[in-house]
């Protein structure tokens, strides 16, 4: 199967004003509320934020891959080549994910399909989206797991008999197999020790300097953040509350109160502390977000503005903050 024709553009995604719900009978979870960004082509942007700032579902949204019942598309437009994903049809996204846009999982255990050999799952891909015959299909199987550091002649082997960091290998090769345009990972480290984080991040940066993908990378460890990413965008309650270059978010003095707390609550080899400075308190409840700024209840510079309205974007060149604190 051929991939779809999408026109060329200096900014492969550009998400605007996006709105995502999960609905239940009971409720309603306001998970992505608003969120605006666009990256280019062969930029790496690094997610960040405590579990359930809506990571995940924003990833889950660009791949069209909210439940069918619960999860919805509430509002704005996610363009990916120019092209609006939020009203492509299912019969397209199907082309489409696979091959232009590809998602590595957080779990490589439950990602893979025991009773499979990884080669066939590789293959199927392969098989789905790019027109080889047989021999080419084999042929592309063996590439791929090559340049991901597994023999080729493991390819008979079953999911249960690689390792963890083994597993993972598997499923960024089954993500790459088809040369995508945009690769979403979630967490593809959280999982791994750090001998084997550090190899899987070496080896994504090589694969992304050869393929020149453009990546969506979600995680929690801002040291990885750093090392990795171009851009950095902190998520908190379904919002972006900063976004910027990893210069912008590490070396600039102007910080939004939130990334402060992040950064607080990350061990620093060259001062000397005897405790950490978590952020208070909890991540709100979506379904009952709080007015004005969601991130008032917990911060230390809450003003009376602060549980009213809700902050604008400040900008700062590269560098964007929605906060009322004058920096």
């Amino acid at each position: 199967m051929d991939k779809p024709m999408v026109e060329e553009n200096k900014n492969i995604l550009e998400v605007q004003d996006l709105v995502v719900e999960y609905h239940t009978d009971n409720e309603v979870v306001h998970a992505v509320n608003g969120i605006s960004f666009s990256l280019e082509k062969g930029k790496t942007l690094g997610l960040v934020g405590e579990t359930g700032a809506g990571k995940t579902t924003l990833a889950l949204s660009i791949m069209k891959l909210l439940p069918k019942v619960t999860g919805k598309i509430a509002g704005g437009s996610i363009l990916f080549n120019g092209k609006d994903l939020t009203n492509t049809p299912e019969n397209e996204m199907r082309m489409i994910r696979g091959s232009l846009i590809t998602m590595i999982f957080q779990d490589p255990m439950t990602s893979l399909n025991p009773v499979l050999t990884v080669g066939d799952q590789i293959a199927e891909v392969v098989e789905q989206h790019m027109k080889l015959d047989k021999k080419g299909v084999e042929d592309r199987v063996d590439e791929i797991l090559k340049l991901v550091g597994i023999p080729a002649e493991r390819k008979h082997e079953y999911p249960h008999q690689f390792s963890g960091g083994m597993k993972q290998r598997i499923v960024i090769a089954i993500a790459l197999a088809c040369d995508p345009q945009l690769l979403l990972a979630d967490e593809p480290t959280t999982a791994l020790d750090v001998t084997i984080q550090s190899q899987i991040l070496d080896m994504m940066e090589e694969l992304k300097e050869k393929l020149n993908t453009t990546i969506i990378f979600i995680t929690h460890d801002l040291g990885v953040v750093a090392e990795f990413c171009d851009y950095v965008a902190v998520m908190y309650a379904g919002e972006i509350v900063e976004m910027g270059t990893a210069e912008d978010i590490y070396e600039s003095d102007k910080r939004h109160p939130y990334t402060v707390g992040l950064f607080q609550s990350v061990p620093n080899l060259e001062e000397e502390s005897d405790r950490l400075k978590p952020v208070d308190g909890l991540m709100p409840d979506p379904v009952q977000l709080p007015a004005g700024c969601k991130f008032h209840p917990r911060c230390p510079h809450c003003m009376d503005i602060c549980r009213t309205q809700v902050p604008e974007d400040k900008v700062f060149g590269t560098h964007r903050i929605k906060c009322h604190l004058d920096f």
